[in-house]
């Protein structure tokens, strides 16, 4: 057989084999230097919030659980996030119960799609935590400068630029071993002077199947490789021109879907202009051009046997691929009290598809090569913002911020349908485009005498319906043969409020929502495996929040809690909303003392009894109400000195058996039974971590 879509693994060897050997020669120097404690061991357990709404991480940092895979692996444990799973690797995140392109997610300012339809390959499965230097998270409507739709949140992934005032260099290399053949390593190395630098970073990462807690082996195991370059001139202290480029690939495959990931090829480009400090209102310029594709294979042969009971009992591919182009360009305008950013943004975005064919006479399978690519879909924004802080007075603030865009997608599809039937589709060429506004207005007052600010914000997002929700459905409201011209825009209105509290022992903050969204897109599954899925409009109510604390107990002992809630109803119908996540709460306590620590960490997570069976988003559907679980995990950091440090952890220490709520079924082609059972999620495992900087 054939299987000439595996990835390619050599184009990522060589700046590891270079790592290792860095990491060899370089520890005998190390030993000898004097350990500087100011340089914490700790091991992140929880990540609290840094300002209203805003959380803030640097996702080098070792956390436990055990350093993440992908985006969605490094979000789920941040309060408010969570995590579809279907596997070992490549989940999808939810927020606020918030899924899919509600969530606005970028790298480096650029967008980074998928091209499964059913978002095998989510737009988070493409970026490894590791290899960025900054997390931000913005939760709610409550900012309009990097593109349209964030009805949930923003989340950017970033990397610094260098500055070197003279010629020099650094280099960070990690490499982290674990149970069930976990092996990643990490690579970022810069070299520079004050004209300019080079920065390399790259990392590839791997895992085998895992054992739950009942020592059932569940089908998880995958690979993946990325290298990054970037070339920065930066001709004075004020000014940066950065050109980027990216590879990646990997394979994944998957307990709770009847193919696999075989091919998660990825290239990037990027430029980018900024200048700061140019004195009078206009303090600073920035422009950004990026172009991210992806190309995707899915099979059912080269990771797993077929299954010959099921609907696909030959070996059988598929190829997708998705290419976006766009960018932005702002100014920062100061005055005495104001600080206004404005500008425009722009993407277009093309996803094109192929088949593959099994030859029965020969048993092999035909290259993808040979069939021609289908354009199915083109996809335009346009975009104006301008976001606004205002200084009131010595302690009061207006955070405010207005955007207006221009969305259209095409329609390319001659015939809509699956292989088993077909029929001419009535949207075949026609355009369909909106005129969304958005926009939010935040007040935020800091106590007197106190390190306490209380905040609330307006906010609402009109959001066009993504590439999956117009595609993907089998049919749209009402039982319409397409959901392309059916499905209208969501409109999300949305009321954020809390508190937050910065002392010198104790950080506290809390932040609540509520907020009613018109047009929800809901996916309805009733209609089984042969009736697909349709997509609705409905009208739905949702609230919830987090709070979270971290307390100095003493010099050495500390303490940090979180807990989330997130509720929904779909209002047409008075169900619940599905794909909820329930009840969350994290419990940590850590123990510090010069160039060591310790630590445990309490997840606990309540039951959800609230469920609407059968209906949920793309990728997951409500299947029953869930149980609910408790997993304690220990770990431990030491730093051997300014330039080395060394981690490890056990989580699951008492190898319970549990699953999450939010959840795909197991696939009966690896044997699981007809009726809908979660995937368990991993059961006793150890890892450990070493972190070289210098």
């Amino acid at each position: 057989m054939n299987t000439s879509v595996s990835v390619p693994a050599r184009a990522g060897r060589l700046p590891f084999v270079l790592s290792a050997l860095t990491l060899a020669m370089a520890a005998p120097v190390f030993a000898d230097q004097v350990v500087d404690v100011e340089l914490t061991p700790t091991v992140v357990t929880a990540v609290q919030q840094s300002s209203p709404l805003t959380i803030h991480a640097d996702p080098k940092d070792a956390r436990q659980p055990v350093p993440a895979s992908d985006a969605t692996d490094y979000l789920k444990t941040i309060p408010g996030f969570s995590a579809i799973r279907s596997g070992g690797s490549n989940g999808d995140p939810v927020l606020r119960g918030m899924f899919g392109s509600r969530i606005n997610l970028r790298t480096n300012g650029g967008l980074m799609l998928g091209a499964c339809p059913y978002r095998m390959d989510a737009p988070s499965s493409y970026i490894s935590p590791e290899t960025f230097d900054k997390l931000t998270v913005i939760k709610g409507p409550q900012t309009v400068l990097w593109g349209p739709g964030a009805s949930a949140g923003t989340v950017l992934f970033d990397r610094d630029p260098e500055h070197f005032g003279e010629l020099g260099s650094r280099l960070h290399a990690s490499i982290l071993a674990g149970s069930n053949g976990r092996f990643d390593k990490v690579l970022d190395g810069a070299v520079g002077g004050e004209q300019g630098y080079l920065r390399f970073v790259g990392n590839q990462a791997q895992s085998d199947d895992y054992e739950d807690g009942d020592g059932d082996t569940v089908p998880s195991r995958w690979k993946k490789w990325n290298g990054d370059l970037a070339i920065g001139w930066t001709p004075d202290a004020d000014t940066l021109i950065e050109f980027t480029a990216g590879k990646g690939d990997g394979e994944a495959r998957y307990a709770g879907r009847g193919m696999d990931g075989a091919q998660f090829e990825r290239e990037s480009l990027g430029l980018r202009f900024e200048k700061s400090n140019i004195g009078g209102v206009l303090d600073k310029l920035e422009a950004q051009l990026y172009y991210n594709y992806a190309d995707h294979i899915m099979d059912n042969f080269s990771l797993r046997v077929p299954d010959p009971t099921s609907m696909m009992a030959m070996p059988m591919a598929s190829q997708v691929d998705r290419r976006t182009v766009g960018g932005r360009f702002a100014g920062t305008f100061l005055w005495a009290d104001v600080e206004l950013v404005a500008g425009v943004d722009a993407l277009r975005s093309e996803h094109r598809e192929r088949g593959s064919d099994y030859d029965m006479m020969s048993d092999t399978y035909i290259d993808a090569d040979r069939f021609p690519w289908t354009k199915d879909a083109v996809m335009y924004n346009y975009g104006a913002f301008a976001e606004m802080t205002w200084q009131v007075a010595e302690r009061n603030r207006v955070v405010g911020g207005a955007r207006l865009d221009r969305a259209s997608a095409k329609d390319y599809r001659q015939s809509i349908g699956g292989m088993m039937m077909s029929m001419p589709n009535p949207t075949a060429d026609e355009t369909r485009a909106d005129t969304l506004p958005s926009g939010f207005l935040r007040y935020e007052h800091d106590l007197a005498n106190s390190p306490t600010t209380l905040y609330a914000g307006l906010g609402h997002v009109q959001r066009f319906p993504d590439y999956w929700e117009l595609f993907s459905p089998s049919r749209g409201p009402s039982g319409e043969v397409n959901a392309f011209d059916g499905i209208e825009p969501e409109k999300t209105t949305q009321l954020d409020f809390g508190v937050q509290y910065n002392g010198d022992d104790l950080q506290a903050w809390a932040s609540g929502y509520v907020g009613q969204v018109r047009d929800y897109i809901l996916f309805d599954y009733s209609g089984g495996m042969m009736g697909g899925s349709r997509a609705d409009n409905i009208d739905a109510r949702i609230m919830g929040g987090e709070l979270g604390v971290a307390y100095d107990l003493t010099d050495n002992w500390k303490t940090d809690a979180t807990l989330a809630y997130a509720w929904g109803k779909n209002s047409s119908d008075g169900e619940a909303l599905p794909q909820m996540p329930p009840l969350e709460t994290r419990l940590g306590l850590s123990y510090q003392r010069d160039a060591w620590s310790a630590g445990a960490l309490w997840r606990v997570v309540a039951a959800q009894n609230r469920v609407d069976e059968g209906k949920g988003n793309v990728v997951g559907q409500d299947f029953g109400q869930s149980s609910g679980f408790g997993v304690f995990s220990l770990n431990g950091a030491y730093r051997v000195n300014a330039n080395l440090k060394l981690s490890a952890g056990v989580d699951n220490l008492f190898d319970k058996d549990y699953s999450e709520h939010l959840n795909l079924a197991g696939d009966a082609g690896f044997g699981y039974p007809a009726d809908p059972v979660a995937i368990d999620e991993p059961g006793r495992t150890l890892w450990a971590k070493v972190d070289l900087d210098f």
